[in-house]
C-alpha cells in the first residue's frame, strides 16, 4: 500500500477535503493584510517588561490556571459577578475547545455568512456541520433567516462576530440578543475587535445562560503573545476547561500579558490612533474612481474595486509592496472584494498611493 493509499484510508475525509489556512509570505512588504495592531510596544515600557521576564523560571510549567492573570483580565474586562473566564492560545484555540466540547453526532455550528473562516474550519476539523446563513446586501444579518435556521438546524453554537470580520460592522444589538433567545445551544459572541467597536457584550452575560463572549489581545499589540480569553457561565467553561490541553498559556505568556494590563492606557491610545487612521483611511478610499468601500468598527476596511478585477488590482498592490487581503472568491458577497488592515500614517499614505496609481487608467 503506498503512503498515498494510507492517508486515504486513516485521515478523515472532512479533514482531507480542508484546505490549511494560508499565511502569505510579507518578507519585504507593508504588512496590511492580517489586522495586527502597526505600533510596536512603547519604548518606555520595554525596560521593565524585560525585567519582568528576567524573573520568569522558564525551567518549570506554567501556572495551568493562569490565575494571576486571569484576575487581571476579569477586572479590565468588566466581567459581571458569577461568571467565570478560560484562556486560550489565542481565541482560534477558544473556538476549537469549544467545537471539540459541543461535537456531538450531528451537531451543527450555524453562523451569518461571509464571516471568521476558522468558524467553518474549525467545525470541519471537529467533525461537525457548518451552516451559513447569508448577511443581507448591507451586511447586516438576516435576523428572519437567522430564526429559522436556527429552529431548522437546531445548532450547537452560533458564531456572531462584532463586529464582523471581513465586513467590519457591528450587527444591530436587538438582533443578536433575539439570536441568543432562539438558540437552543450557545451563542459566542466574538469580540475579537472590541477596542476599536467600542461595544461588548459582556455586560449582558448575566442575562443569559447561554452566552459566552469571546476577547483576544491580539488586536491590541499582542498577537505574537497567542492570548484568547472566553467568559460566560462556569458550568459551561468548567466542560470546556476539559478538553483544553494543560499548560496552554506558556509562562512568557502570562508574565507579558500581565504585565501590558498595568500599562493598558499605553495601548488604548494606540487603538485610539488607529480608529482615528480607519476614519482617514476610509474617507480617502471613498473618493478613490472605482472603489466601493464600507464603515467600519474594525481595524479594517473592505472595499471593492468595480473598474478592474480584484485579483489584479491585489497583484500589483503587491508588485508595489503593498501586501493586503484578496477576499475575491470567497463567495458572490465578497466579489472584487479587499480587505486593507489600518497601518501607521505612513503605511496607510503609501498604500492609498499604490493603489491610486493601480486604478489610474493606462494610455
Amino acid at each position: 500500500m503506498s503512503i498515498d493509499d494510507k492517508v486515504a484510508a486513516l485521515i478523515r475525509p472532512e479533514v482531507r477535503a480542508l484546505k490549511a489556512y494560508h499565511v502569505p509570505d510579507a518578507a519585504g512588504l507593508i504588512k496590511l493584510d492580517a489586522m495586527e495592531n502597526p505600533y510596536g510596544w512603547p519604548e518606555e515600557l520595554k525596560p521593565a517588561w524585560l525585567e519582568a521576564l528576567r524573573g520568569v523560571a522558564l525551567n518549570r510549567y506554567p501556572d495551568p490556571a493562569a490565575r494571576a492573570l486571569k484576575q487581571r483580565l476579569h477586572a479590565s474586562l468588566g466581567v459581571p459577578r458569577g461568571a467565570e473566564l478560560l484562556l486560550g492560545n489565542g481565541s482560534d484555540e477558544l473556538i476549537q475547545i469549544i467545537a471539540l466540547a459541543l461535537a456531538r453526532p450531528g451537531a451543527v455550528v450555524l453562523a451569518p455568512t461571509p464571516t471568521f473562516v476558522m468558524y467553518q474550519l474549525i467545525a470541519a476539523a471537529a467533525g461537525m456541520r457548518f451552516v451559513g446563513v447569508p448577511l443581507k446586501n448591507d451586511f447586516s444579518l438576516d435576523l428572519p433567516a437567522m430564526r429559522a435556521a436556527i429552529n431548522q438546524h437546531r445548532p450547537a453554537v452560533v458564531f456572531l462576530a462584532y463586529p464582523n470580520n471581513p465586513t467590519g460592522n457591528l450587527f444591530a444589538p436587538e438582533d443578536v440578543e433575539a439570536i441568543v433567545a432562539a438558540a437552543p445551544g450557545v451563542v459566542v459572541v466574538d469580540e475579537a475587535y472590541h477596542a476599536f467597536a467600542e461595544a461588548s457584550f459582556v455586560d449582558r452575560l448575566a442575562r443569559h445562560d447561554n452566552l459566552l463572549v469571546l476577547r483576544t489581545l491580539s488586536k491590541q499589540g499582542l498577537a505574537g503573545l497567542r492570548l484568547g480569553v472566553l467568559a460566560g457561565a462556569p458550568a459551561w467553561l468548567a466542560e470546556f476547561d476539559k478538553v483544553r490541553l494543560p499548560y496552554n498559556i506558556n509562562s512568557l505568556t502570562q508574565a507579558s500579558a500581565a504585565f501590558a494590563l498595568q500599562h493598558w492606557p499605553a495601548f488604548e491610545r494606540q487603538a485610539r490612533d488607529i480608529r482615528a487612521g480607519r476614519e482617514a483611511l476610509y474617507a480617502a478610499l471613498i473618493r478613490l474612481p472605482g472603489i466601493e468601500a464600507w464603515p467600519s468598527r474594525a481595524n479594517f476596511i473592505l472595499f471593492r474595486t468595480r473598474e478592474r478585477p480584484a485579483v489584479e488590482v491585489y497583484q500589483a498592490l503587491v508588485a508595489a509592496g503593498i501586501l493586503i487581503k484578496n477576499l475575491d472568491g470567497a463567495g458572490a458577497a465578497l466579489r472584487d472584494c479587499l480587505r486593507v488592515t489600518v497601518g501607521t500614517g505612513a503605511e496607510n499614505r503609501a498604500f492609498l498611493d499604490a493603489l491610486a496609481r493601480v486604478l489610474r487608467p493606462t494610455t
